[in-house]
């Protein structure tokens, strides 16, 4: 038997089963709004518990470094900064496909994608101090919860454009460019030459 599509099929299902039990608490907590009962998020209280930052609404990078786990695990970093009506957001991708789930001020985040690394989308609660959370890993015989700390570090964002990963792509765009203009004075040189 294929025993990663066996295992991608598992993680596929569980976090199916996470989105409809997410999909449901979102429903019935809704539904209690409607009754007239207070909501978690209150008039002058942040979404999620994201702290309030002063910058643009848009697409930033920030630093970040994890601590905690069996310390075999990494985000990338820098990690996605988004800033939403004043709020900090964080994109983390783990150094594995195996996490089906994080939890951030007891609230749930299931991944963004459901291939490649795991990624989530999760709110910044503090910066430059250690911001606990707990990720769900199905890499073991049973899924565990394993707590971790994350650092964002203030002093280092950036603008996306700013990481080294889009120093990387401007530097393939630039030799794909030079490649193309060297083919072309060479297939001119060669029709000169067969004239």
């Amino acid at each position: 038997p294929d025993y990663e599509a066996l295992k991608q099929a598992a993680k596929e299902k569980r976090i199916a089963a996470l989105r409809e039990e997410s999909k449901r608490e979102a429903e019935e907590a809704e539904a209690e709004g409607a009754d007239g009962q207070e909501t978690e998020t209150g008039e002058g209280q942040s979404p999620a518990g994201a702290a309030l930052i002063e910058m643009e609404d848009g697409e930033y990078a920030i630093e970040v470094e994890v601590k905690g786990g069996t310390g075999r695990t990494t985000v990338s970093s820098p990690a996605g900064l988004t800033v939403r009506d004043g709020y900090a957001y964080a994109r983390i991708e783990w150094s594995s496909s195996s996490y089906d789930y994080m939890l951030v001020g007891g609230k749930k985040y299931l991944p963004l994608y459901e291939e490649g690394y795991s990624t989530f989308e999760i709110p910044i609660t503090v910066f430059n101090e250690p911001m606990e959370v707990i990720a769900d890993t199905t890499a073991m015989s049973t899924p565990h919860e394993i707590t971790y700390q994350l650092i964002f570090h203030g002093d280092g964002i950036m603008s996306k454009n700013q990481t080294p990963q889009a120093a990387a792509r401007r530097m393939v765009y630039m030799v794909f460019a030079i490649v193309l203009v060297c083919a072309a004075v060479s297939y001119i040189n060669k029709r000169r030459r067969m004239r």
